[in-house]
């Protein structure tokens, strides 16, 4: 398909947000403070809604549109981008724009290409109906370069599409949105944030379903170096593209998780550090007025994420646990990774606490009866409220 043509404006689709009813201008306005939260180092922009559609209008002539619509395209309850070139109410105008518009496609190269002409006319006042104007642009696009375009109304090389609204509006790409619900309508939830495939993924999901996004990572320096650390702020950095800023609070796990390693029998210390650490989480997101805890675990998938084993975990605390992964295959969990570009930061060899002190023989189906056992010489709650004292808050975003 060729290349789109410069355009200052895009036209951006809304998905089940218009379906919210009488809440629906609450949805569409968070979604318009995330675009322009995106964005809004690249220039001045005017952004805003009309007739179940948001438009990005650049205000001036030398903002990088390729980059506007990047980011455009990573916020949530987006369906899908158009950059398009406004016209006025004008048939001849209409006519002209149209064979320039093909012209300069066809310019990029000398191929031959397929076509389908598409008119929606929402403006019903405009005295030309819709397939009209298609059969009367399709002949005289046909006329212009007969060697070059030919119709297929089945399967085009490319589409051009013609949208009559209070102006006319002209394109021909449709480059598709995450879709979902605007990050930031749906309260803040506190991740469990580590190096692996898994938590990144789960982030994101909780975020495309109007999360508002703090994560947690709990580092254990010397035994994990900076380079673990660099690894999980570059994951939260991507999840950021799709949810925004998010506030990352790095603990300082070393000296409780050593005396885990002292008091613990060897084979309930993953349940038992994990339990720390959801209490540690459940304690900073009460603090900070997130609703839940996020986590990227799915069932059966490792000895710490057995039935039992997350019945353990969950018992610690009264908050919330949500696991978006809880029942997907992992091959779905990598496929998802791959796609908002997490999986190869994730695969780099540099281990966190969950991999550096793992049980090497797990008890995979503990009681509850086994966890107090288990943890009859640690205060929990001690050890908890210490390690919030250890705690290096910053923002990460994608963006400036």
């Amino acid at each position: 398909m060729p290349n789109s043509n410069n355009t200052n404006l895009l036209l951006v689709r809304i998905g089940e947000i218009i379906l919210k009813g009488l809440n629906r201008g609450n949805f569409v306005r968070q979604m318009i403070r995330n675009i322009r939260f995106r964005i809004n180092d690249l220039g001045d922009f005017d952004i805003h809604e009309h007739n179940s559609r948001v438009w990005v209008r650049a205000l001036s002539d030398d903002i990088d549109m390729k980059e506007v619509i990047e980011r455009v395209t990573d916020v949530f309850g987006i369906v899908s981008v158009s950059p398009v070139q406004e016209l006025p109410l004008d048939y001849e105008e209409l006519k002209h724009a149209t064979l320039n518009y093909v012209g300069d496609l066809l310019a990029k190269n000398t191929k031959s290409y397929t076509f389908k002409l598409e008119t929606r006319r929402v403006n019903k006042s405009f005295p030309m109906g819709s397939y009209e104007i298609s059969a009367d642009l399709g002949a005289i696009l046909l006329e212009a370069y007969p060697e070059r375009l030919k119709v297929d109304v089945h399967q085009p090389d490319f589409i051009v599409q013609v949208e009559i609204r209070d102006s006319i509006y002209l394109f021909h790409r449709t480059i598709p949105g995450p879709s979902g619900l605007p990050s930031g309508m749906s309260g803040k939830g506190m991740l469990l944030i580590s190096g692996g495939i898994d938590s990144p993924v789960a982030g994101y999901m909780m975020a495309s379903r109007g999360m508002r996004l703090e994560a947690i990572y709990f580092h254990t320096f010397p035994y994990t170096g900076p380079e673990a650390l660099k690894k999980v702020e570059d994951l939260t950095r991507i999840v950021s593209r799709y949810a925004g800023s998010i506030l990352f609070h790095q603990v300082d796990f070393t000296e409780a998780m050593l005396a885990l390693v002292d008091a613990c029998p060897e084979d309930m210390l993953t349940v038992v550090m994990r339990r720390l650490m959801f209490l540690v989480a459940e304690k900073l997101a009460r603090s900070q007025n997130a609703k839940c805890l996020i986590t990227g675990e799915s069932l059966g998938q490792v000895a710490s994420q057995t039935m039992e084993a997350i019945v353990a975990t969950d018992a610690v605390t009264t908050m919330p646990v949500f696991r978006p992964l809880i029942g997907i295959d992992k091959n779905d969990t990598v496929e998802i990774a791959r796609r908002i570009g997490t999986y190869d930061t994730s695969i780099l060899p540099y281990d966190d606490c969950c991999t550096v002190f793992v049980s090497k023989h797990p008890k995979t189906h503990p009681s509850l009866l086994d966890v107090e056992i288990a943890e009859e010489e640690l205060d929990l709650e001690a050890l908890a409220d210490a390690v919030l004292d250890k705690i290096d808050t910053y923002p990460i975003k994608a963006y400036t």
